[in-house]
């Protein structure tokens, strides 16, 4: 499971078995339809590995519902900031 920064610094989120040639394809621009094509080049600023590609879809379905920011927390590493915007503005600190 992989997140890439876009040229227009959007964040795309996927997965793939082979991460090396998955980032190449989108910055090759392999696609004309995908979300990508238009925002090259890419860089790779996030990747998690799994042993069984469900607990790899179940992650990335799972980080696609998160903030722009809670997917930077996790970018840069930070749990505690990501526990922060976890808890939202409605709920005790």
């Amino acid at each position: 499971m992989y997140i890439v920064r876009c040229a227009d610094e959007s964040l795309y989120t996927g997965i793939t078995n082979n991460i090396e040639y998955r980032v190449g394809q989108h910055n090759f621009g392999t696609d004309p339809e995908s979300y990508t094509f238009t925002r090259r080049p890419v860089r790779l600023v996030y990747s998690s590995e799994f042993r069984d590609v469900i607990d790899a879809i179940a992650w990335e379905k799972h980080l696609k519902h998160w903030s722009r920011a809670k997917k930077q927390a996790l970018i840069d590493g930070d749990w505690s900031e990501i526990r922060r915007l976890a808890r939202g503005k409605d709920r005790p600190h």
